[in-house]
């Protein structure tokens, strides 16, 4: 934590010479964009609730995959990035940008308790001249009917007193082709004098700005990028399904269409769409839709189609296995993470279909190098070792998540039955049989008996 006398000298520099800006969730979101800001010259005041996370940073060690430790230790090699789980930091920083949680309650409406809750502490310590930026995701009028009125309830005005704007996250976990300072920035403020302000700071951090005539329109346009994607990828995902009925190949489908060097861009089924953004922002906009009356049909089909298709995997390996019942069958899961290369398992389809399988009665284990252990209902299961011996003791394995360096060799040598939801043994053969999502009744081997009777 930033000590006492650390906290005097941060007051005593807090002019604009020093550049300071405090950042409100240190997450997915928020530590990737200190660390930027840290990079680019500025003094950042890392806030977080979590003192485990605080004492980890002021020990150089990264709690997210994606961030080494290396990472950690430069900027806090360079005294210009100070965690804190400390709100009273907040006083001293020219800019306070909101990078906290958004997620879905259990009806599926928007919680912004994590939000109203930074309100408050920003409001409690909000001085004049200062600039509030959101960053989270959330639905068109956030920024303008639930922070604005709580941080006006200190009495200072938006555009007179202090500056608020709203900026959408794009962090994609895992990209290496797109870095956070390589994704042009959507910027948008309450007035005109809030946009110049935001401006202003990310001119200094992003080479590309976007800005936009509103906080509403900002928000509507994260929304709209992540509906896109779900719209698309759950569509692709009922085209799986009907080519499994058709007995067609969708990915070869989908490669013919893709030569077509206009009007269509290709979207790769899978067992369900996970992370943060996709499955939960759509939704978001479907609760704000429905405030005023409308609703969404193409994203209601969608998440319908996407919760759907861990049940469908498992509906097909049931008829896969036929006559073997799931029940007291070993299914190996690879992959818990919700896409590639990365150690997020939210919102992840493997999770759901880890649930699904137990439910089936079948003994269920996984592996997965980025993600040691997953809460299930029963309680955690932990990632098991990934060898021979392993596969060959079971029945069945999905490949759910291919991670990079993924043993596609090994596993095809060694499992009797191979579910793969992603296609990476399109061109693969085995000992036993493989069969891929969206194939139909096409196997990669000609050994055609399910899982082991």
């Amino acid at each position: 934590m930033v000590e006492r006398n650390e906290m005097e000298d941060l007051h005593a520099q807090g002019g604009t010479e020093q550049k300071t800006v405090a950042i409100l969730g240190l997450g997915y979101v928020g530590l990737p964009l200190a660390l930027l800001f840290v990079d680019r010259g500025f003094r950042v005041l890392g806030i977080d609730p979590d003192a485990d996370k605080v004492e980890k940073l002021h020990k150089g060690i990264s709690y997210i995959h994606e961030i080494s430790n290396r990472q950690i230790q430069e900027a806090m090699m360079t005294d210009r990035f100070l965690p804190t789980n400390r709100h009273s930091a907040i006083q001293a920083a020219e800019a306070i940008i909101i990078c906290v949680p958004t997620p879905l309650t259990a009806y599926g409406t928007p919680d912004l308790s994590f939000l109203t809750i930074a309100a408050s502490q920003v409001g409690h310590r909000l001085k004049k001249g200062q600039l509030v930026v959101l960053e989270s995701s959330t639905y068109p009028g956030t920024t303008r009917e639930v922070l604005l009125p709580l941080l006006e309830k200190t009495g200072l005005k938006a555009g007179e007193h202090f500056h608020l704007a709203y900026s959408p996250e794009r962090v994609d976990p895992g990209n290496e082709r797109f870095p956070l300072e390589r994704i042009p920035k959507i910027v948008s403020g309450i007035t005109e004098g809030c946009l110049d302000r935001i401006l202003q700071l990310y001119g200094q951090v992003f080479p590309s700005l976007h800005p936009v005539s509103s906080t509403d329109a900002a928000e509507m346009a994260k929304i709209l990028e992540n509906s896109y994607r779900l719209i698309n990828i759950s569509f692709i995902n009922e085209m799986a399904m009907l080519s499994d009925q058709l007995n067609l190949d969708v990915w070869e489908v989908i490669d013919a269409a893709g030569t077509k060097p206009f009007g269509f861009m290709p979207f790769y089924p899978g067992p369900g769409i996970g992370g943060h953004c996709i499955p939960v922002d759509p939704s978001y906009l479907l609760w704000k839709a429905k405030q005023h009356g409308m609703t969404s049909e193409f994203i209601s089909m969608s998440n319908a189609v996407n919760h759907k298709m861990p049940l469908y995997i498992v509906q097909q390996l049931r008829k896969a296995m036929a006559p073997k019942p799931l029940s007291g069958s070993n299914i190996l899961i690879y992959g818990a993470a919700y896409k590639p290369n990365i150690a997020d398992a939210r919102e992840s389809a493997s999770i759901d279909l880890m649930k699904l399988m137990q439910l089936e009665g079948a003994n269920v284990f996984y592996h997965d190098p980025y993600i040691p252990q997953v809460k299930l209902g029963d309680g955690p299961l932990t990632s098991v070792e990934l060898t021979p011996k392993l596969v060959e003791s079971m029945d069945a394995v999905i490949i759910a998540t291919p991670h990079k360096g993924m043993p596609l060799t090994m596993l095809a040598e060694h499992a009797a039955f191979i579910y793969d939801t992603r296609n990476v043994t399109r061109h693969i053969e085995g000992r036993g049989r493989i069969m891929r999502l969206g194939t139909g009744t096409r196997s990669n081997s000609s050994q055609e008996s399910g899982g082991r009777t």
